[in-house]
């Protein structure tokens, strides 16, 4: 048996820190449709979300210096433990792990930086009680102006879960090309026999 753990903004994507938007709603379709095609070979596991157990939803976009001052690390460590307790109970043979590109938690191999001494917490709050198409639209104005960036390196979850499962195969969904990120998902599975 095959088990998948992903990121569960990738099949739920309402945990996604701004709402959903097009891409997200595609993503969740098409991997869920990809998914169904191998539902006798795989299980799948998608762990809490480690943002929204942080601070909530909605969020306004943080780079992973400033998830790292309010404390993911602890709330990263403790979904790993979680996993890992999974892990051990159902005994897969192969472990795919699907990570999301450029998140501050669940990047595999990219996530988001910006300066964490000016980011404006007071955004946390404020964000909460924001419309979809303001919040979007603030999103936007905020990683403009804390300079956020898509850098290499690892998300907090994913940088303590790739210490604890090297044996385990790590990928990456980039929501801006699905359907590639989906074609890598569908040889990982078809390989692993």
């Amino acid at each position: 048996m095959i088990m998948i753990i992903l990121a569960p903004c990738l099949l739920s994507p309402f945990y996604v820190y701004r709402g959903p938007k097009e891409k997200e709603y595609e993503t969740s379709k098409e991997l869920l449709s990809l998914l169904s095609e191998y539902r006798d070979k795989i299980r799948i596991l998608t762990y809490p979300c480690p943002e929204y157990e942080l601070i909530g939803w909605p969020r306004p976009p943080m780079g992973r210096e400033a998830y790292e001052r309010l404390g993911m690390r602890e709330k990263a460590e403790s979904i790993a433990d979680f996993i890992g307790r999974v892990l051990t109970e159902e005994k897969p043979e192969k472990i795919i792990f699907l990570g999301v590109k450029g998140s501050p938690t669940c990047g595999v191999f990219h996530t988001t930086s910006s300066n964490p001494e000016t980011f404006p917490y007071k955004a946390i709050q404020e964000f909460f009680y924001l419309p979809k198409e303001e919040r979007i639209k603030r999103s936007k104005e905020l990683m403009k102006e804390q300079s956020f960036e898509v850098v290499p390196g690892e998300g907090v979850l994913f940088e303590i879960l790739k210490r604890r499962f090297p044996d385990a195969l790590y990928l990456e969904f980039d929501k801006d090309s699905i359907g590639e990120s989906l074609e890598k998902l569908k040889k990982a599975i078809g390989g692993l026999r």
